[in-house]
């Protein structure tokens, strides 16, 4: 991505071990010396802010549809937050829920709002106190039970020791990560819509195998067709029927007595896996009492997100989130084939019309319940034929589907090495000042990266990155 990056040519022991070597130059102070705990309320008429992980301070509209708790309506007891404080979310900052704030605005109650002083920048600022170095600093001045939730307490807090480089040195790192990081984003956009141009040649290739379109068996399409008598189903081939999904599958509730089965999470791209698999996040049995548990070859749909086809087929037993819904599948239901059917964009629009609530955006508030769910015509091929789709469509989209692999890995590699080069540049590890120097002027990117983390996240005990 660029030349080779120097240490820093004179470094010294810092006085706290989490921060190994550091600039001879640069200073270490406690939080307490360069920040001031803040709370002016009462100013309802700004606008509401909050505070999520590996995004810092954000408007609440921007995030609004993603999250599952109401915002109080009394806005007075609201904290104000003005350029350059520094939040924290108080239950979450042991996991790195905080950022400081380049907009002005009010937060929840309950989070820990502190006025910086002119010894740091803002953007140098919103970089080193979202590091893991800072972020295990919070960890230890968290208290609780459990493993969800920590309570932050100001008097352990104010204790955490701060790097603070001169502001030069602060204005060069600002400008050298900015570049960067335009860079970095501009490579993962062209992988995104890569991404994007392989799915849509793999939907196409499921889409004409799980309507019917082409006959998996033979490469062409059915030798007779009928009407389904439904518009977004359109024609289907003469042995199909066509059927109520509720006469095709059954809605199962059992709940975990004991929270001590594996904890399934719904995933976009992998389906149902283990949630240790994709989360740091620890959970406890007692946490999951209650759970519904799920069995190999039933069913689980995301409520909420059923309209971006998030499905998923159990492979294995355990639990999941008791907002989902859980169905058996009839004996002659193939479930890997509507699995697919339930993502082609036919579907989801049926889906989408269908959800009920108060929302915007592809989801928001909306949800999918069972007897509309049950109410949407589906086409039913022979078992048989079930078994050849999905047996095609596997093969069919063997090699798209390792192209998309490697993209998703080129993808992740590349965030590994922003994360990598941030905290090194921070932390002092290397010295950007002459390559920021050289950095060229250049317009901030207006287009966003594709947020697909947040449409996978599953609702989970709490949302842990809402406001508290």
């Amino acid at each position: 991505m660029s030349e080779p990056i120097p240490p820093y040519a004179q470094t010294r022991d810092a006085n706290q071990p989490w921060f190994g070597q550091i600039p001879t130059h640069w200073d270490e102070a406690s939080l307490a010396s360069i920040a001031k705990v803040k709370s002016v309320r009462n100013r309802p008429e700004r606008q509401l802010l909050s505070v999520y992980l590996h995004r810092g301070v954000v408007r609440f509209s921007d995030v609004d549809e993603r999250r599952t708790n109401p915002t109080s309506a009394d806005l007075s007891l609201y904290q104000a937050v003005d350029p350059g404080d520094f939040v924290l979310n108080n239950q979450q900052a042991w996991r790195g829920s905080v950022g400081v704030s380049s907009l002005a605005g009010i937060v929840s109650p309950a989070y820990l709002v502190l006025a910086l002083s002119n010894r740091l920048l803002t953007k140098y600022a919103n970089l080193l106190l979202r590091d893991p170095s800072m972020v295990g600093q919070y960890l230890t001045a968290s208290k609780g039970v459990g493993s969800i939730q920590r309570n932050l307490y100001w008097p352990y807090l104010k204790r955490a020791s701060v790097l603070v480089p001169p502001i030069e040195d602060q204005a060069a790192i600002v400008r050298y990560l900015d570049h960067m990081d335009r860079r970095i984003r501009r490579y993962i956009r062209a992988k995104q819509k890569l991404i994007k141009l392989l799915e849509e040649e793999k939907q196409a290739i499921i889409y004409r195998a799980v309507t019917g379109r082409v006959d998996v068996r033979t490469g062409q399409p059915y030798p007779t067709y009928k009407p389904s008598g439904v518009e977004w189903l359109g024609n289907v081939p003469e042995e199909w029927e066509v059927r109520r999904a509720k006469t095709l599958f059954r809605e199962v509730d059992q709940r975990s007595a004991t929270g001590s089965e594996v904890l399934l999470s719904l995933r976009m791209y992998e389906g149902l896996i283990p949630h240790h698999e994709v989360s740091s996040i620890p959970t406890s049995a007692e946490a999951l009492v209650g759970y519904k548990r799920v069995e190999p070859g039933q069913i689980v749909m995301n409520r909420m997100r059923a309209a971006i086809g998030l499905f998923g087929v159990a492979d294995r037993p355990g639990i999941v989130s008791p907002d989902y819904a859980i169905f058996e599948v009839n004996r002659r239901v193939h479930p890997e084939y509507y699995l697919r059917l339930f993502k082609t964009p036919e579907a989801m629009g049926m889906f989408r019309v269908e959800s009920k609530g108060l929302g915007t955006g592809s989801s928001g508030f909306m949800r999918l319940y069972t007897d509309r769910f049950g109410a949407i015509t589906l086409p039913q091929p022979p078992h048989d034929q079930q078994i050849a789709i999905v047996d095609a469509v596997r093969v069919e989209t063997a090699d798209v589907t390792r192209a998309q692999d490697r993209v998703r890995s080129e993808v992740g590699l590349m965030n590994e090495y922003r994360t990598r080069l941030i905290a090194d540049v921070v932390a002092g590890k290397l010295d950007v000042r002459e390559a920021a120097a050289l950095v060229p002027d250049e317009p901030a990117d207006e287009e966003p990266l594709e947020d697909a983390q947040l449409l996978e996240e599953e609702e989970l005990l709490e949302p842990v990155d809402a406001d508290a």
